[in-house]
């Protein structure tokens, strides 16, 4: 597809004697003010995430809670795999195939 203006691809589309479509350039006013407001809204958060420094301090912080949150994870998956295997009296850690 050919990079044609939107005058052209209205003309080609609705002819030289049609009427322009009511509102026409108040919608695309409106549609063109509101990409660029996303645009700007999008470049101030890359900036404020550009600017955000995490100190070591703040690091070691968020590294020891998320590895703490993976072990009361695994130790909760595992007392889980407990209690079923009590409910159901069998041994859930037997492969199907063996």
């Amino acid at each position: 597809m050919q990079n044609d203006s939107i005058e052209t691809l209205l003309l080609r589309h609705y002819g030289s004697t049609a009427p322009t479509p009511v509102g026409l350039e108040q919608r695309l006013q409106a549609a063109t003010h509101q990409q660029v407001a996303e645009l700007r809204q999008q470049q101030h958060l890359a900036a404020r995430l550009r600017a955000y420094r995490v100190n070591r301090r703040q690091a070691v912080r968020f590294v020891a809670l998320s590895t703490a949150g993976f072990g009361m994870l695994s130790a909760g998956l595992s007392s889980l795999h407990l209690l079923e295997s009590a409910l159901l009296g069998q041994d859930m850690t037997q492969h199907a195939l063996t």
